[in-house]
C-alpha cells in the first residue's frame, strides 16, 4: 500500500524506439558499497567503475545480460563495460560480499529509476506503449502492460509484487565470527 522506492519504471514504445546514441555512466564503490546500487541504462550503453575506496575491489557480474570480471584493482579501470543486451545484470564484489547492485539494460529511451514511488514522463507521444516497474525484490519477473497514451498528461498505476526481506542466516557463521558480529551490532547501537 506504499510507494515503491527505488524502482525503475520503462514504457517501451509498441512501434518500437527510435535508436539512441549510447552514453557512458558510472557505478562507484565507497565506503564498501555501489553508487549508486541501482541504474538504469540503454542497450549499448557502457558503464565506469571507478574505485574511491582506499582498498581494493573486484566486480563482477555471471547474470545472463552480461557476464564480466574487473578483477582486483583500485582506481580506474582501462575501459568502460559496454551492455550489449537487454535484461538484470546483479554486481558483486568478489572480496566484500555484502556489496550488491542492480543495473536494468533496457531497449527503450523512455526510462527512469524512481525515488519516491512515481515519474513524470516528458516528450511522451500518444500512442501505444508496454509499461513496466522493475525492482530488485520482484517476487517474480517482471510483466509488461499494454497501455494507450491518449494525452500527455495521464496517469498510470502499476503494483509489482515485491518479496519481504530475507532474514540474516547466521548458522554457517563460526562461533568467533557469531560473536564478533553481535559485538560489532552492540558497538553500533551504543554509537547512535
Amino acid at each position: 500500500g506504499q510507494p515503491v522506492e527505488r524502482a525503475v519504471v520503462a514504457l517501451h514504445p509498441v512501434a518500437g524506439a527510435p535508436p539512441a546514441a549510447a552514453r557512458e555512466w558510472l557505478v562507484d564503490q565507497v565506503d564498501k558499497r555501489f553508487v549508486p546500487a541501482l541504474l538504469a541504462i540503454q542497450v549499448g550503453d557502457r558503464v565506469n567503475f571507478p574505485n574511491s575506496d582506499n582498498i581494493r575491489h573486484h566486480v563482477y557480474s555471471f547474470s545472463p545480460a552480461k557476464t564480466f570480471e574487473l578483477p582486483l584493482y583500485h582506481g580506474i579501470p582501462a575501459a568502460p563495460v559496454t551492455f550489449e543486451r537487454a535484461g538484470k545484470v546483479v554486481l558483486g564484489c568478489n572480496i566484500h560480499d555484502r556489496m550488491a547492485a542492480h543495473i536494468y539494460v533496457l531497449d527503450t529511451p523512455w526510462f527512469a529509476v524512481v525515488e519516491n514511488g512515481s515519474h513524470r514522463f516528458d516528450g511522451l507521444a500518444p500512442g501505444d506503449y508496454e509499461a513496466e516497474v522493475l525492482h530488485p525484490a520482484q517476487a517474480e519477473a517482471a510483466q509488461r502492460t499494454l497501455v494507450h497514451l491518449a494525452a500527455a498528461t495521464e496517469v498510470l498505476t502499476m503494483t509489482p509484487t515485491l518479496q519481504p526481506p530475507r532474514p540474516v542466516d547466521d548458522t554457517a557463521l563460526s562461533p568467533l565470527a557469531r560473536k564478533f558480529k553481535a559485538n560489532a551490532k552492540s558497538a553500533w547501537v551504543s554509537r547512535t
